[in-house]
């Protein structure tokens, strides 16, 4: 039951003056109103029934805390109990009593949904730009690692522990024990690692089929155990090391953050403003996740906040042509360095020319024409540029050059042309002394990481790593909304910038 009663001060209220007004936790409440939380989440509640609820902004406020200093369940209430800053951002009395731990865990997990946290970095995000702390129209987008809570084991050991399930499963639910079942092979000692593998597979499908020749049709978690098992063995990326890792997390995936260097775990991928360095919107997935692949959607939950985007930074994973389409649909416009993946012209031996759609080659000959083309084998649609026929013959290195027909002909992709435009701006000073700015987002990275947890995920599963990832951008969003009041705060001889109306005082 959600009743939601004005609070009144009590006389012990007054402890809350030794609070220093420059601290972090006074900065916050008078800045943003944190109040719509309680009518976002009034829908889960019970307005009439049941016992009367403890209010979803003050269990909010709590997690954000926890996030802020970086604290467990048990000890963000043990802190808060005991230290009066959190009291006065909880917006409680001194003598008035927490939540238990296992109240809070509830409310993430029940309560808490991945929608309703994006609601309110964006209303967070929305009172900033209204209160004149977001002015710029600059916007980067970056991902960050997180290692999963739990180790990454190899198919050998994962088949074994399967092979186990099945059969403790099959013990505890009939009270009987399985006969002829083969010992499970010594996986480690098999030097061949294909032959591991095909060894343990086959004695998992030897536990499967004789299980099911023993189970009735009332052994249900039996077979919600084999049917798990079946799933894990038909995808055909588990064998090769690319699908499930961990039966505790198994929805974490190997990335790559280089060619010899993977992890095990989630990426984050958000978007901030460059200059305020406020994060607007928080996506997470898998760690084989594409970088890049739910831009547009970060970049319209970002207008949402009613941020107006003229320049989006982002390092050479997003040079990507549908990224740059988004990004030019909005009118901003794309500081994003060319990847050599997707643009795979040497622009020591050739030239473009946009007006004419020509290309000129180092020795100064020019293309005459241009046809369309499509494999038929993987669809993939190319451009040819064909060569003068007679420049070429004439040509001092035509040997060189032209090795199987007498003249050249340059085959590149649908959108090089475009692309060669953007790598000569990018070649200008204007475009570097610009693109310095984007830094600013790795530093963000190393904050999340370092002092709010984000190195490692808390829990298990992508639903429960997206929360965490969203609780911690909010943590370090109200962390530099402090951060940016008080330096204004302090520029102006402690004469706030802000009108008392728009502080909410």
């Amino acid at each position: 039951m959600l009743r939601l009663k004005p609070k009144q001060l009590s006389f012990h209220s007054l402890l809350y003056d030794k609070i220093p007004e420059n601290h972090i936790l006074k900065r916050i409440d008078s800045v943003v109103d944190f109040s719509f939380i309680n009518e976002l989440l009034k829908g889960s509640y019970c307005k009439e029934f049941g016992r009367p609820a403890k209010e979803p902004e003050m269990m909010c406020k709590l997690l954000f805390l926890q996030h802020l200093y970086n604290l467990s369940d048990e000890r963000v209430i043990e802190e808060a109990s005991l230290n009066l800053a959190y009291l006065y951002f909880l917006g409680l009395n001194p003598e008035d009593a927490l939540p238990d731990k296992s109240l809070l865990s509830k409310f993430r997990t029940q309560r808490l949904e991945e929608s309703t946290l994006d609601e309110i970095i964006t209303e967070i995000v929305r009172q900033c730009v209204e209160k004149g702390i977001i002015e710029g129209g600059s916007v980067s987008i970056d991902t960050t690692h997180i290692q999963a809570n739990t180790i990454k084991k190899t198919p050998e050991r994962l088949m074994k522990h399967l092979g186990k399930k099945i059969i403790k499963t099959y013990t505890e639910e009939t009270g009987k024990t399985l006969e002829d079942i083969p010992e499970a092979p010594a996986y480690k000692e098999i030097e061949d690692h294909k032959e591991a593998k095909a060894e343990m597979k086959e004695y998992l499908e030897t536990v499967i089929d004789k299980v099911n020749e023993n189970i009735s049709a009332n052994e249900q978690k039996t077979k919600e155990a084999i049917n798990k098992a079946k799933e894990i063995l038909d995808d055909p990326k588990f064998i090769n090391q690319k699908g499930v890792r961990s039966l505790i997390d198994e929805d974490a995936r190997v990335g790559y953050k280089s060619k010899n260097h993977n992890y095990f775990g989630y990426k984050t991928e958000f978007a901030m403003t460059t200059d305020e360095r406020i994060i607007t919107c928080v996506r997470t997935a898998n760690g084989a996740y594409t970088d890049g692949n739910q831009t547009k959607e970060m970049l319209e939950q970002t207008k949402k906040a009613g941020i107006r985007i003229d320049e989006v930074y982002a390092d050479k994973a997003y040079f990507r042509k549908p990224i740059l389409d988004d990004i030019k649909e909005i009118n901003a416009k794309a500081y994003i360095p060319v990847s050599e993946s997707v643009y795979r012209i040497d622009e020591s031996e050739f030239t473009y020319n946009k007006d004419s759609d020509q290309w000129q080659c180092s020795q100064g000959n020019i293309t005459e024409k241009r046809r369309h083309f499509k494999s038929k084998k993987d669809k993939k649609e190319t451009y040819k540029y064909y060569f003068e026929i007679n420049q070429c013959k004439a040509c001092p290195i035509h040997d060189k050059c032209c090795k199987r027909s007498s003249r050249k002909i340059l085959n590149v992709g649908l959108n090089t042309p475009e692309f060669y435009e953007i790598s000569q701006y990018q070649k200008t000073e204007e475009f570097k002394e610009k693109y310095k700015k984007r830094a600013s987002i790795e530093g963000k990275n190393a904050e999340l990481k370092r002092f709010h947890g984000l190195y490692r995920a808390r829990g298990y599963g992508l639903l429960s790593v997206s929360i965490q990832s969203k609780l911690a951008a909010i943590a370090v969003n109200i962390k530099r909304i402090a951060a940016i009041v008080s330096s204004f705060f302090i520029l102006f001889f402690k004469k706030p910038i802000f009108s008392r109306a728009n502080l909410g005082f």
